[in-house]
């Protein structure tokens, strides 16, 4: 029987969290807020609308939302031709396809930025499908996101594996009813992602690699 391998990408594939801190900073700054980068690191993950709603209340003007969301997204693509996937990102998707892993993408990015993710990881060649923001009406910590990579996968949540860096990632995932691996590298305590679902954590892609046979991800 099929399984599937479902992949968060910012943050757990892609090193952009802190590309993503900086340029909400700055669209907030641009917009007369005063956000700190520890707050905004700690929204990552959620769509573009949740964060700004996380972020700034229900009481803020919400006809500034637009113009946030426009200048986070026109600042963040300045980065699209360098984007840095983490080291043996790749490497692991590609072993997983090889194992026999159905392989798909679930992640808040869409349109260009998400092929412009696609292209740091560069193992198209191991990607079953992408789950896009495009594709839901929900992003995370709903589970739709990953419910979406299922449907895709054509596999039941307890043949699959959701992996993901953030709170958002693990709380999709468990109420998606997969089994969820977290990983460090973007930024987010050990501490948390467990509280959050996550049944192993790793450093990074590599280190998840590295361990694979004792992994969730160990069989297929």
């Amino acid at each position: 029987m099929s399984r599937a391998a479902v992949f968060d990408v910012d943050g757990t594939l892609v090193d952009t969290n802190h590309l993503h801190v900086t340029a909400w900073w700055e669209a907030f700054r641009q917009a007369g807020h005063k956000v700190p980068m520890h707050a905004i690191h700690r929204a990552i993950g959620l769509t573009s609308a949740d964060l700004i709603a996380h972020l700034l209340g229900d009481e803020r003007d919400r006809d500034e939302d637009d113009a946030i969301a426009a200048g986070h997204k026109a600042l963040y693509g300045t980065y699209f031709d360098r984007l840095p996937a983490f080291q043996d990102a790749g490497a692991l998707l590609e072993t997983l396809a090889e194992r026999g892993w159905t392989v798909v993408l679930a992640t808040s990015a869409g349109g260009a930025e998400l092929e412009a993710l696609r292209r740091a990881i560069d193992a198209d060649q191991a990607i079953s499908a992408s789950a896009s923001a495009d594709d839901v009406e929900a992003g995370k910590p709903a589970p739709e996101p990953v419910e979406q990579a299922l449907e895709l996968a054509g596999v039941s949540a307890e043949r699959a594996v959701f992996v993901g860096d953030t709170v958002w990632d693990m709380q999709a995932g468990s109420r998606a009813g997969v089994t969820c691996v977290g990983v460090l590298c973007g930024g987010i305590p050990h501490g948390d992602l467990a509280a959050a679902g996550a049944s192993a954590i790793f450093r990074d892609p590599s280190h998840l690699l590295q361990a694979l046979p004792d992994s969730p991800l160990g069989s297929a």
